[in-house]
């Protein structure tokens, strides 16, 4: 069960067999894979199958869409397969207890953390916007609550001073295909505990809005800087500049001694012969390196000042 990119490669894992130096057992079999309805995106509101759906029928593998198992019907259509095993990786819904019940060997659950530290439906970005020097992945027993289940298996990697939502969600994504190629056979014989979370470190993360893209130049550098990572490629981090939204796509910290002037203010100077575009903020400089302006292609920040000298000294926001 599963939708987004972040379950394509525990999928294929799962179908193509095992990784350097793990065997998997033999006569596993996956009936069935199960994702959200398709719905349209974009302006032509085109209908889009999920990444999970593509990879799915690339392999023929059977694919059902049944929309909510809160509804008895589903639930029942689900257990009629006589699964001994569901594995989830961001399906997008909350799973009840009636089907967490259903197989012989529980429900697994791929989550992007490590866990008990971002609970709930956004972990990665949150673990960027915190500054945290690494994360990764648990492999757990999903229950009735929102990621509170044992957890069988974690692995963890460093995260970069680039490191953004994008590339975070490739990398861990891979991490949590290998780490459930490892925890897999070992649970299924008995080989594995399930160790229960300490609630007591538990923290939380929520579903990002567009709105919160919304640049406020009145925080520290240093903070805008991990948002622009954390929200890259979604929401983005925006501001305006006259009238028109202003994308900041790949931004740096700068710390400074003097002072600065009204926070959003657009500052430049010359540094090995090419203009710095620098944005004043609540405390030190952003550096900007990428941006867009609406309407126009992405720019570096050089490309950018020759267009559009007229930026320097405005105020943005």
């Amino acid at each position: 069960m599963g939708t987004p990119y972040f379950a394509v490669p525990a999928l294929k894992a799962l179908i193509e067999g095992s990784a350097p130096g793990v065997i998997l057992p033999e006569g596993y079999e996956i009936v069935t894979v199960v994702t959200r309805p398709d719905k349209p995106v974009g302006r032509g509101r085109e209908v889009a199958f999920s990444p999970i759906k593509q990879t799915a029928q690339s392999y023929g593998i059977p694919v059902w869409q049944p929309g909510s198992f809160k509804k008895q019907e589903n639930s029942q259509a689900l257990a009629a397969y006589n699964a001994n095993l569901y594995v989830v990786a961001a399906f997008g819904q909350i799973l009840p207890e009636a089907v967490l019940d259903q197989p012989r060997y529980g429900t697994l659950n791929i989550h992007a953390s490590l866990l008990p530290k971002y609970r709930g439906p956004d972990p990665i970005t949150e673990t960027i916007l915190q500054g945290d020097e690494q994360t990764g992945v648990s492999i757990m027993l999903l229950d009735a609550g929102i990621d509170t289940g044992p957890v069988l298996m974690r692995q963890s990697v460093p995260i970069s001073n680039d490191e953004t939502l994008g590339s975070l969600t490739i990398t861990l994504a891979e991490l949590g295909a290998q780490t459930l190629q490892e925890a897999l056979p070992l649970w299924v014989a008995g080989k594995l505990q399930a160790v229960p979370q300490d609630d007591i470190h538990a923290t939380h993360t929520h579903m990002r809005q567009k709105e919160d893209g919304k640049i406020n130049w009145e925080q520290p550098a240093a903070t805008l800087a991990r948002q622009v990572r954390a929200f890259m490629p979604w929401p983005g981090s925006y501001t305006f500049w006259r009238g028109k939204m202003l994308k900041i796509i790949v931004a740096y910290p700068q710390s400074i001694e003097a002072a600065l002037p009204v926070p959003g203010t657009v500052l430049v100077h010359e540094e090995t012969g090419h203009p710095i575009l620098t944005v004043a903020t609540g405390s030190g400089l952003l550096k900007i390196k990428q941006l867009q302006l609406e309407g126009k292609r992405v720019m570096t920040a050089e490309e950018f000042l020759r267009g559009y000298s007229q930026i320097v000294g405005q105020i943005l926001g």
